[in-house]
């Protein structure tokens, strides 16, 4: 819920200075572009985009951190840090702003866990987000030249990622 606030806060506090979103989007390859590694999931192009994006960052980061608490953080800063790094190393030389990778790579997460772990509340979860975003595989293919499909990409590959990694683990929730 902390990082939804941050994501709404960063996008009202831009618009209302008319600072630039491109400062903080990733440039693929280039040193100053490392810095929306950090910072591309805080930046969003308009409205419609931020909207795209928030709804999904709330309710899977509140699922991650509900069912998932022993594990949450790690889970969080590889599926933030990890995906923005890939789509810095293959991304297309534009900038790439907002939070969709962040987006994927819980939502695959998730998704990977009810697979791997096998557990009656990790298979309930996987079925909820494949419901509510199966559609989401589409995005993972190149199709709109404004749409970061790297991003989509590397989220979804560092979910399945960290989701077998973490399947692994003995104690992954406090429920």
């Amino acid at each position: 819920m902390r990082f939804t606030f941050l994501i709404l806060l960063s996008y009202f506090f831009l618009r209302a200075f008319g600072i630039s979103t491109s400062y903080l989007g990733i440039l693929p390859r280039d040193v100053f572009g490392l810095i929306g590694v950090i910072t591309a999931p805080l930046a969003h192009g308009n409205l419609s985009h931020l909207m795209s994006n928030i709804f999904p960052v709330f309710l899977l980061t509140s699922l991650l951190y509900f069912f998932y608490d022993k594990i949450a953080d790690q889970v969080f800063l590889y599926c933030y840090l990890v995906t923005n790094l890939l789509v810095w190393i293959i991304g297309r030389p534009y900038i790439h702003i907002g939070a969709s990778g962040l987006v994927y790579g819980l939502a695959t997460f998730i998704v990977a866990m009810g697979i791997f772990r096998g557990r009656f509340i990790s298979i309930v979860l996987a079925l909820l987000i494949v419901f509510l975003y199966g559609g989401m595989i589409y995005g993972i293919l190149p199709s709109n030249p404004y749409i970061s499909w790297e991003a989509h990409f590397s989220g979804a590959l560092t979910g399945l990622l960290v989701g077998l990694w973490m399947s692994r683990q003995r104690r992954v929730s406090s429920l």
